[in-house]
């Protein structure tokens, strides 16, 4: 078993940090939004979570990046609520229409050591951000416990550089959305004015503690597979008309993080939530605008494609 970084931590270090994080509820600023409302009284704002955990559901994946799914799957557990209200939101029912279990960080640490017991390679934390003081929490918890699985950090990309700081030795593998290349796409879509400015601040940050991907190859008799270990891998999603601008984000990946960068430019977008109707998000995305984002990725110096 590949064994996550945290596991060198104890489970007092780990708490201490969730502690600090757990300070920022008390007038959350826990990501750029900043909402400064007391989640620890019940309050809560753009997110629609309080001061407890809440879960949609978990289980092994097997349909993320062929590095995080090897042969046993992802371990994701699927977080209720976001911090981005994206319009075209494929999760909306979790993101948006709060779909999931309140539950004590108990159950939860005893979740990632389910999906540990099940074989999974990883436990794969999906929309975090305004979470992390239970997760750490939790994790502390589950190492008590015997979790060892790397973390994936499984994120919108809008997050705040002090708090990116606190999980520096905990997170083996960050994954961020890097959903648009300007401020103004990213209000009219997420909603929020500065996506742009913080999506880069937080990518640098990633980097910066676990750097480009590692995958490593693993021969267990009669099968054989590949494995992300720790490192950045990037995920864009093609929106149609190239409305999201990926020719900044490549420039940016390209030139300012690493030219080794693992991207996953993915082709899936259909309309979802609110974006039916939308004057350019109403349709799918074609093969043809898939296969020119991959081109202008290639032309600014990628090379490491999912």
């Amino acid at each position: 078993m590949i064994e996550g970084r945290y596991t060198s931590l104890s489970r007092v270090e780990i708490e201490s940090r969730g502690a600090a994080v757990y300070e920022l509820l008390k007038e959350c600023t826990l990501c750029p939004r900043r909402c400064r409302i007391d989640r620890n009284t019940g309050q809560v704002g753009k997110c629609s979570v309080g001061c407890e955990a809440m879960v949609a559901s978990y289980g092994p994946h097997f349909g993320e990046e062929r590095p995080l799914v090897g042969v046993n799957g992802s371990g994701t557990i699927f977080f209720g609520g976001c911090n981005l209200s994206c319009i075209f939101c494929q999760n909306y029912d979790i993101s948006r229409l709060n779909y999931g279990d309140v539950i004590p960080t108990h159950r939860l640490a005893r979740m990632m050591i389910n999906l540990q017991d099940s074989g999974c390679h990883n436990i794969n934390l999906v929309t975090p951000t305004h979470q992390i003081p239970q997760i750490l929490d939790a994790l502390g918890k589950a190492l008590e416990l015997g979790l060892r699985l790397p973390i994936v950090y499984n994120c919108g990309g809008y997050e705040p550089v002090e708090v990116l700081r606190l999980l520096d030795g905990i997170v083996d593998i960050y994954m961020p959305d890097m959903k648009y290349g300007n401020n103004r796409v990213g209000m009219e879509l997420s909603g929020v004015p500065d996506y742009w400015d913080r999506n880069r601040e937080a990518v640098l940050e990633m980097h910066r503690q676990v750097g480009d991907l590692k995958i490593v190859s693993i021969d267990e008799g009669t099968i054989s597979y590949e494995l992300a270990i720790n490192g950045l891998l990037v995920r864009h999603l093609v929106l149609p008309k190239n409305i999201a601008d990926i020719e900044e984000i490549v420039k940016f990946l390209a030139n300012s993080v690493s030219r080794d960068t693992y991207i996953n430019i993915m082709g899936q977008y259909r309309p979802a939530y609110q974006a039916n109707g939308h004057a350019i998000l109403g349709r799918a995305v074609t093969s043809e605008e898939h296969q020119e984002a991959v081109r202008i990725a290639k032309e600014a110096g990628l090379w490491r494609f999912a």
